[in-house]
């Protein structure tokens, strides 16, 4: 395993462990709280469940590691999303009442990696691929 593979499959686990947490907190917070909040921004509210929802499911795949470019597309989605509706208005640094939207760039970045990246080492997608590969290659079913 090369240097960048590493480093891709710490970017991958770091970013699924991230958005499990916020997940999880979404609904430890309650999710009619979210929703409220949604709603305070002129969001419909019952995409704070969407939300709560692809955050836990999607960091739990990508620390597998399972369709992790996919996931990696819906999270540049709902985070674009997040920093163009929540977060914009508040300035990169934020302004001493609500955070900024750097972190939401540094995601975003990340997340466009895992989209255009190999597959990451120890990941389901990898496994499945190849065997998959490996049933081409050889004529196998």
């Amino acid at each position: 395993m090369n240097k960048t593979a590493v480093v891709s499959l710490i970017m991958r686990v770091v970013l699924g462990v991230i958005f499990v947490f916020h997940g999880v907190d979404k609904f430890q917070t309650g999710l009619t709280n979210v929703e409220a909040w949604f709603s305070s921004l002129g969001i419909p509210g019952f995409v704070a469940y969407v939300v709560a929802v692809i955050e836990l499911a999607g960091g739990m795949m990508l620390i597998l590691g399972l369709f992790t470019r996919y996931v990696a597309a819906v999270f540049v989605i709902m985070l674009i999303g997040a920093t163009w509706t929540a977060k914009l208005s508040a300035g990169l640094l934020g302004n001493g009442q609500m955070a900024g939207y750097e972190l939401d760039l540094g995601f975003i970045l990340i997340s466009l990696y895992l989209v255009v990246a190999e597959r990451t080492p120890l990941s389901v997608d990898r496994f499945v691929m190849g065997k998959r590969s490996e049933k081409l290659q050889f004529g196998g079913n």
